[in-house]
């Protein structure tokens, strides 16, 4: 939605002050303030939105080490306050883009990474739906790709008349409810994987004693050891026969080492996730190049790179612009058709596979 934030952006003023008289063209809306807008303003802007792209792409490996470590909620929480704290910077630099507009930048970096907290922590959701969990994941990632509709939603308000302090402030009050649901909403631990809890559909234990309070990870830990000892041990379990197993046989089997694993950095260095990272990294460049160059290109298409632009030509590249940006976005509502169908093809006799 970076097309539509834009427009807006420049008709806020920000960075106008870059602009002088000759060869500037004065933006206005309604009864809004007119400020001058030029390409040395533009290109400051889409500066702003490449910073915060870069934050957004390059926190994701961080923030997944952090959520093996800590779990989605303290991410979840950090995303939310960082996404309501860069729509209220956007809101204040507004009132004097004059001095304030280098705010842009924290906001916009604030932004992107907000956006990829909140979105990295949803991914644990899909766990508590087992065997369509590929059809959820598909849901939520389709989501996030399509959000690019919500700027032209934004600007339609903000073209009937709305304030951008009043959008911007309404909408960091949004994020601080995300931020309170986590608060009294989300575990403190991850939700756990089917292929983690699987062994309640196989076994049914009549009676579990363990002699000190396992909570959590180590739960969950403790249980699993257990299900994969009587599933060895005891196959008349799955006609219903009463097992007790003693903490000190649970606390043995937990000292046994752990099964040899793949070392991180062989897998990092593998020919198949290198190749993978090289056509993702392009792939995401050519996108969001085209997301950031879209307006400019547009603008050329109309103008055919005149020097000398008349009023008529401004308006109709204005015209332009703002519709291609409304159709680029809503453009990327197929994202929800598409993703949900890729996930239940994943998950399509997921039960024979298993």
């Amino acid at each position: 939605g970076w097309g539509s934030l834009l427009i807006m952006l420049k008709e806020e003023g920000f960075y106008s002050i870059m602009c002088t008289a000759e060869n500037t063209t004065n933006v206005t809306q309604g009864e809004r303030r007119k400020w001058l807008s030029c390409d040395g303003q533009e290109k400051m802007l889409n500066l702003g939105f490449t910073i915060g792209s870069f934050v957004l792409s390059a926190t994701t490996l961080p923030l997944g080490i952090l959520m093996d470590r800590f779990g989605p909620r303290p991410t979840r929480l950090v995303g939310s306050a960082s996404f309501a704290a860069s729509c209220a910077l956007m809101a204040v630099a507004s009132q004097d883009t004059r001095v304030l507009s280098p705010l842009i930048f924290l906001a916009l970096s604030l932004n992107g990474f907000g956006g990829i907290c909140l979105t990295f922590s949803s991914l644990t959701l899909p766990n508590m739906f087992g065997n369509l969990r590929s059809t959820f994941m598909a849901l939520m990632i389709g989501s996030y790709a399509s959000s690019a509709i919500t700027f032209p939603g934004i600007k339609l308000i903000y073209d009937a008349g709305v304030s951008f302090v009043v959008i911007m402030f309404t909408w960091s009050g949004l994020a601080c409810l995300i931020f309170l649901n986590c608060a009294l909403n989300w575990p403190g631990e991850a939700f756990p994987a089917p292929e983690e809890v699987n062994y309640t559909k196989k076994i049914k234990l009549s009676g579990l004693a363990l002699d000190h309070k396992v909570t959590g990870d180590r739960f969950y830990t403790h249980v699993t050891i257990v299900g994969q000892r009587l599933s060895q041990k005891a196959p008349s379990l799955e006609e219903g026969a009463d097992v007790f197993i003693s903490s000190q046989d649970v606390r043995g089997a937990s000292e046994n080492p752990p099964e040899k694993t793949v070392p991180f950095r062989q897998s990092l260095c593998s020919p198949i996730f290198l190749w993978s990272l090289l056509t993702m990294g392009m792939t995401q460049l050519r996108v969001i190049f085209y997301m950031a160059a879209m307006n400019k290109m547009l603008e050329y298409l109309v103008t055919g790179g005149q020097e000398h632009e008349t009023d008529i030509l401004r308006k109709r590249a204005a015209e332009t612009v703002g519709f291609y940006s409304s159709i680029f976005g809503a453009m990327q509502l197929l994202c929800l058709l598409t993703c949900p169908l890729i996930g239940y093809i994943m998950d399509w006799r997921i039960k024979d596979c298993v």
